[in-house]
């Protein structure tokens, strides 16, 4: 084994050995620096060090695309990481084998979101397909940094910011997931800032609600019919509902025992129905056809109640109101007239009260209270200086 104080011209006037597969030249100017020249002419930087009583060599590159100060300047980083226990080599080998975000959200998709509704499937794998794997898919796991997920929220909040909130949340969840793995040791995206929403809360008056029902109870009766009075006496979301099945129900103890499988929240949600929900049901007890409550064609269930909504609506002459508005006037009825946020969050299965937290200010009753004792005592103490 050769030494030499090694320069561009040494490398370049090495001569192949004859009698040997390899030579390797010793830089005398950086202690475990090489260089290594085959039989073939090929030559390449090489280190050696010892760590965890293993001895290593480690490739570094070939001349001249490095030059032999770009060379030292690996040596000492490489020479670095030994000294503080790390071994490259096998850094190296973990990075070769590491999962991408793509092979992680693979497990992701069969273990995780394979439990959530068919609606919450749809909607995810979507966000994944169109902007998450196109932008991050092939990187490896512990190569991805906030700055690249940041990056990636902001320009997709240029288009659509409430998407964007969305597809960050599912991110989160991804990496959280990665963590319970063992696959990483901490989550990039918690820190990260959502862009603000304004949640909409639209609900029927009192006024628009008699005439909705009004032209609502003069159509025919059928499955699309009793499937929208019966979202506006639950407040069920309209997927769950459309494909409950009369298994779910026990009409004798009026409740409604809703499947993980058809939940937001991934998890069974039991509910009480009310006198007016269970006389719809039994409605549509006399005109079923199949398993499902509200069934649709050729066997299967509803998979919407537009066409009936939109045309009752109009002739309602109700303006910007949605399908999904028929939930919030459930949610709203019940905190204008002082239930509880945690029961209300309950009926509709919310799984944070946050959720729940936007019909907080349509119930005032607590707080016309507290401020009457404002009012009482400034009456009486007013009375008192009299």
């Amino acid at each position: 084994m050769k030494r030499h104080k090694l320069t561009e011209k040494v490398i370049r006037d090495l001569s192949p050995p004859i009698t040997q597969d390899q030579l390797i030249v010793r830089d005398t100017a950086m202690a475990g620096l090489g260089v290594r020249i085959t039989k073939a002419g090929h030559r390449a930087f090489v280190f050696n060090y010892t760590c965890n009583g293993l001895q290593r060599r480690m490739t570094i590159g070939a001349p001249p695309a490095w030059s032999v100060a770009a060379a030292r300047e690996r040596a000492k980083e490489i020479r670095r990481q030994v000294d503080a226990g790390i071994d490259p080599l096998e850094e190296k080998k973990k990075a070769r084998t590491e999962e991408t975000l793509a092979g992680v959200w693979s497990q992701y998709r069969a273990e995780v979101l394979s439990t959530r509704s068919s609606k919450t499937q749809g909607n995810v794998i979507s966000i994944w397909k169109r902007l998450v794997l196109p932008a991050l898919g092939k990187q490896r796991l512990s190569t991805i940094r906030q700055r690249d997920i940041e990056r990636l929220h902001q320009n997709v909040s240029k288009r659509t910011p409430t998407q964007s909130n969305r597809m960050l949340a599912s991110i989160q969840h991804v990496f959280s997931k990665s963590v319970q793995w063992g696959l990483l040791d901490r989550n990039p995206v918690k820190g990260i800032e959502r862009n603000s929403e304004n949640r909409r809360v639209r609900f029927l008056s009192e006024n628009e609600l008699a005439r909705f029902l009004s032209i609502l109870r003069k159509s025919n009766r059928t499955p699309s019919r009793i499937a929208i009075e019966f979202l506006l006496l639950t407040g069920a979301r309209s997927g769950e509902t459309f494909r409950a099945k009369w298994d779910e129900f026990d009409l004798v103890a009026a409740i409604w025992q809703k499947p993980k499988a058809n939940t937001k929240s991934g998890k069974v949600h039991r509910v009480p129905l009310n006198p007016q929900a269970l006389e719809l049901l039994l409605s549509a007890k006399e005109i079923a056809v199949n398993e499902y409550v509200f069934a649709g064609a050729k066997g299967a269930h509803l998979t919407t109640v537009k066409t009936l909504f939109t045309r009752v609506r109009k002739e309602a002459g109700i303006e910007d109101f949605r399908i999904h508005d028929l939930r919030h006037c459930y949610a709203s009825v019940l905190a204008m007239s002082g239930v509880p946020l945690l029961a209300i969050g309950s009926l509709l299965g919310h799984s944070q009260l946050s959720t729940t937290a936007r019909y907080a200010h349509l119930d005032d009753s607590t707080l016309r209270a507290a401020t009457q004792v404002v009012g009482t005592k400034v009456e009486m103490n007013g009375k008192h200086a009299d």
